[in-house]
């Protein structure tokens, strides 16, 4: 079943040469029972690993059935020590939170046989271990403990078991127990071949093999080996068979099983893991309470902007300059209500106009009295500024001509005169003058320290000519049909007023025109740069939570050395060991990345209740931090999981 010719295999220790192997050829027939002794250094350890593909030979051929494999690829040889070979190690080698129905089962996961539970529970049955299969390593004598490790190697049915110093760390007893589980597999046909230095066990194989320096000094037959022979042409032909096959069926564990494989490392190792995933639970809720910040404020200054109107021109009268200097505004240009008859003209390109004045006055109603400011507006207000009452009505544009003693209050003015009750009907003073509420304007809230709703509409007229005393309008606010047309009725506007009061070119300052669509483009510029500004700063926290998985999964490879080497050994390919490690890796990103969506929410939350600044958790972010935190694990997990699934499995499984 196994020949191997001219096999050479030499060590570097430092810069000196160890010649572990020299011309080694060597015939293992199935169903033979075979010992290799030798002293320590003698490479019977070094044979063992090469004959069960755990090591390449320097030089030489090795045959499994009719087939040269020395040649072969890492996965083709993985895949074949999961369907062909069972190891039984002197240190057990059994995963310590693992059960022993669990520890047997393990090979089936790279074999793509996890369905085949059963055959796991028959193993353990098999070595008298009925009762016993649901307890952890540490619940276990040492004679028990081995007894899982051959119940693991025999779960695949190998047609060839290697068991190194397997009564090695055992006592009498138990050493007894392992021999008579071995004899017996072997006398139900399975090729055993154990390497030993104790005569005793060497006894009770049908073969013993000496070695000394790297090289067999005596190949001795302790009994007939024609049924050996007989069995051996059977086995090879079903070796011919399987190996025609195994690409198919082995090495093609599952995601689910490793995905389940990833969650136990996980729950093994809960503190390493919590501080893994607390670094992406950090980064993301930064992010997402950073952002929801930056969508808030963008969305209040929109709202904001929403309650000035939209394609607003706001013509406010200059200031005459002398010598560089400005002097008091109005002094040139004082707009009058010719001004609003003459831009209303422009009818191409004006939709609504709307002359102001400004001042503050002393609210008086029953014992009750507030200072606020007083706004005179024209009837186009109200379409203009987003401000059609929420109860009563605006006044008309008879009510205007007439100046009459209408109001229309701001929410805040109706808490602090009338509480919860309506005022519209009510009488109030404003400046000791009566004045009739008929409305409640919309609620627009506060911008920094200004209230929006802390005012008082009136007609222009009643403001000007009863309220203020003045003869002129403090502004006028222009509505353009649309977006397009901004910069030529701005143009426009302009040429009619420098007519209007004969302004010459020095004078050409002394009024103004406000874009309101170029102050909106320069606050949703402003919110965008600190949303990506802040999103940027949480992003970090989040790069630096990668930093931390992948610090955390090279600690964990470094610590799972001897159980990667295990996992190789029952046949766990590169591709096997890389993928347990990067799901890992993806499952604490994401966890934390799911966390700390809950967490940025909340914290966003937390920010509008005590900070009382307007936020905003969108879908957006929350997608956008998720699939980041996942891209996370992937880039920092992919080169711990590429140093793990590189490792050596001889090196791996003696590493200290």
């Amino acid at each position: 079943m196994i020949e191997i010719k001219n096999i050479f295999k030499t060590y570097l220790m430092g810069k000196v040469e160890v010649k572990a192997l020299s011309d080694v050829s060597l015939k293992i027939a199935s169903g033979e029972f075979v010992a290799i002794m030798g002293a320590s250094g003698s490479g019977k350890s070094t044979l063992m690993h090469i004959l069960g593909l755990l090591d390449r030979p320097d030089a030489g051929t090795y045959f499994l059935g009719d087939m040269e494999i020395t040649k072969l690829s890492d996965e083709e040889l993985a895949s074949l020590r999961n369907r062909f070979i069972g190891f039984v190690f002197q240190q057990f080698h059994l995963l310590p939170r693992m059960t022993a129905l669990e520890n047997t089962e393990l090979p089936l996961i790279y074999a793509g046989k996890r369905h085949l539970k059963e055959n796991a529970k028959k193993a353990i049955e098999r070595v008298g271990l009925k009762d016993r299969m649901n307890h952890r390593p540490n619940e276990m004598s040492g004679g028990q403990q081995q007894r899982v490790a051959i119940a693991r190697s025999l779960v695949n049915e190998p047609l060839v078991l290697f068991a190194d110093e397997p009564t090695g760390n055992l006592d009498s007893k138990s050493k007894d127990e392992i021999i008579a589980i071995l004899k017996k597999l072997n006398q139900e046909g399975k090729t055993v071949v154990i390497v030993t230095h104790e005569k005793d066990i060497a006894e009770c194989a049908r073969r013993v093999i000496q070695m000394r320096d790297g090289k067999i000094i005596s190949d001795e037959r302790l009994e007939n080996g024609k049924r050996v022979t007989e069995v051996a042409a059977l086995e090879d032909s079903l070796v011919n068979a399987a190996l025609a096959i195994h690409h198919k069926v082995a090495g093609q564990g599952q995601f689910l099983d490793y995905s389940r494989q990833a969650v136990f490392a996980m729950l093994s190792h809960k503190m390493r893991s919590f501080l893994s995933i607390l670094g992406i639970l950090i980064g993301v809720a930064a992010v997402i309470a950073m952002l929801a910040v930056g969508t808030g404020a963008k969305e209040s200054i929109e709202k904001q902007l929403a309650s000035l109107g939209s394609n607003l021109l706001m013509i406010r009268p200059g200031s005459e300059r002398s010598h560089g200097v400005a002097l008091e505004a109005g002094l040139v240009t004082r707009f009058t209500f010719n001004d609003v008859v003459a831009i209303a003209k422009l009818d191409d390109q004006v939709a609504r106009i709307c002359p102001s004045v400004t001042g503050r006055g002393q609210l008086v109603y029953a014992n009750k009295n507030w200072s606020t400011q007083v706004e005179g507006t024209g009837v186009d207000f109200a379409q203009m500024r987003a401000a059609v009452p929420t109860i009563g009505r605006f006044f008309t544009e008879q009510e205007v001509k007439m100046r009459e003693k209408v109001a229309l209050l701001g929410m805040t003015v109706v808490k602090e005169l009338f509480g919860d009750s309506n005022p519209v009907g009510e009488i109030i003073k404003i400046n000791l003058i009566n004045f009739k509420v008929i409305g409640i304007l919309p609620e627009k809230g506060a911008t920094g320290w200004h209230d929006q709703d802390d005012t008082v509409v009136i007609p222009v007229t009643t403001a000007m000519y009863r309220v203020f005393g003045k003869q002129y309008i403090d502004s006028i606010s222009v509505e353009v049909k649309s977006p397009d047309l901004l910069d030529a009725a701005q143009d426009s506007i302009a040429k009619t007023i420098i007519k209007q009061h004969h302004l010459g070119k020095d004078e050409e300052d002394s009024f103004q025109i406000r874009n309101m669509a170029d102050i909106k483009n320069t606050l949703e510029a402003t919110t965008k740069t600190m949303s990506l500004l802040l999103g940027s700063i949480a992003a970090i926290s989040l790069l630096v939570g990668g930093i931390g998985i992948m610090n955390i999964m090279l600690v964990s490879v470094t610590e799972r050395t001897r159980e990667i080497g295990l996992r190789k050994a029952i046949g766990a390919s590169n591709k096997d060991i890389m993928a347990q490690f990067l799901i890992e890796a993806i499952l604490m990103s994401f966890i934390g990345g799911i966390t700390g969506v809950f967490l940025g929410s909340g914290i966003s939350s937390l920010i509008s209740i005590f900070a009382g600044w307007a936020v905003n958790v969108s879908s957006f972010s929350v997608i956008l931090a998720t699939t980041f935190s996942l891209v996370i694990g992937i880039i920092f997990g992919i080169w711990p999981a590429q140093k793990a699934s590189q490792l050596d499995p001889i090196e791996a499984l003696r590493y200290e």
